[in-house]
């Protein structure tokens, strides 16, 4: 059975107490002052980590950290040291980890309060106060699980640098550095199909597209490199994949279906930063998105030359904003033959 509603506040700090003590590695015994002089760093280089992490610094006085954070601390901070690493770079690094880490922890605490309210018909302030319960019993399941998607998508990232690194030779220099196919889909219609939505209607519209989206995106070879609202901006390493992914989308979400994309499709060089990419090819597929239709994939002319197993439809040249004159291709199937 699960207690309902009016939980006493000394039960929740309690609660939060035993969860603090699980993840955190032990109790807040630590003041900013301790952690900078036991990890032998400069306060200074302690606020820029933590900062970088994305959490506040607290108070002086406050004795907010543990000797867990000690060990991080000095960890992260020596080895910037010893491999010379550029401030800017050691910065990047961790706010990685913590922007990354906020959106996850985000995400799947949402997850289970919405779980938690919706099996035992709770309140959210009270199936929140139950969170801190379940997450006992569940975060040395959720730690190991990081640690494993993180090794296995280092692997993965590793295998496409040296795809490229024995490219290297082919390379100009002046170029940007990585080739892909980049997509961009968009729910056609999502103003209007989710404006009369409460939120628990809008939170399952919302993920049931991303849900099947991804799936899509990955059955098909590509990666999601992240959501933005309505629409969704994948990567594929080789133009044919991308298509594939992008003819998946418009089939599995088309015409018919409650959140109806539509997709643009190029294939082109971009840069890599801050988990994101960045370059003309992501201007040109967004705005191809836009001149496409539901369950629609449209392509330039330069990716089509880069498709010849698939079937492709010249469309009239028009003008599109911030691009000028183009000529879009609709990107029909894979060929027979493909």
């Amino acid at each position: 059975m699960v207690e309902a509603a009016g939980r006493p506040p000394e039960d929740l700090d309690l609660a939060l107490a035993r969860l603090e003590d699980a993840v955190l590695g032990g109790p807040r015994e630590l003041t900013a002052a301790d952690v900078a002089r036991l990890a032998g760093v400069e306060p200074a280089e302690l606020a820029t980590f933590w900062n970088a992490l994305g959490l506040r610094l607290p108070d002086p006085d406050g004795k907010a950290f543990t000797t867990a954070d000690v060990a991080v601390v000095s960890g992260f901070i020596g080895a910037s040291h010893e491999y010379g690493l550029s401030p800017t770079a050691g910065v990047s690094l961790v706010r990685a980890m913590g922007h990354t880490m906020e959106r996850l922890v985000s995400w799947q605490t949402e997850t289970i309060v919405e779980h938690l309210a919706t099996k035992y018909g709770l309140r959210d302030a009270d199936a929140r106060g139950l969170l801190l319960e379940r997450l006992l019993l569940i975060d040395d399941l959720l730690a190991q699980g990081l640690v494993h998607a993180w090794r296995r998508h280092l692997a993965a990232a590793a295998g496409r640098a040296s795809v490229l690194a024995a490219r290297g030779a082919d390379e100009v220099s002046d170029e940007l550095p990585l080739a892909r196919a980049v997509g961009l889909a968009d729910v056609v219609g999502f103003t209007t199909r989710t404006a009369e939505l409460g939120a628990e209607a809008l939170a399952d519209y919302v993920q049931g597209f991303e849900a099947q989206a991804r799936d899509v995106v990955t059955a098909h070879g590509g990666r999601v490199v992240k959501t933005i609202g309505d629409a969704l901006l994948f990567v594929a390493d080789d133009a044919a994949t991308g298509a594939r992914v992008a003819l998946g989308l418009a089939e599995a979400l088309g015409p018919d279906s409650d959140a109806p994309l539509r997709v643009g499709l190029v294939w082109g060089r971009v840069l890599s930063r801050f988990g994101d990419i960045f370059g003309p090819a992501v201007a040109l597929a967004s705005r191809l998105c836009d001149e496409a239709g539901p369950g629609r994939v449209l392509v330039d002319e330069a990716t089509a030359g880069c498709l010849p197993g698939f079937l492709l439809d010249a469309l009239e040249v028009r003008d599109v904003a911030g691009i000028g004159p183009l000529r879009p291709y609709l990107l029909i199937a894979e060929s027979q033959e493909g």
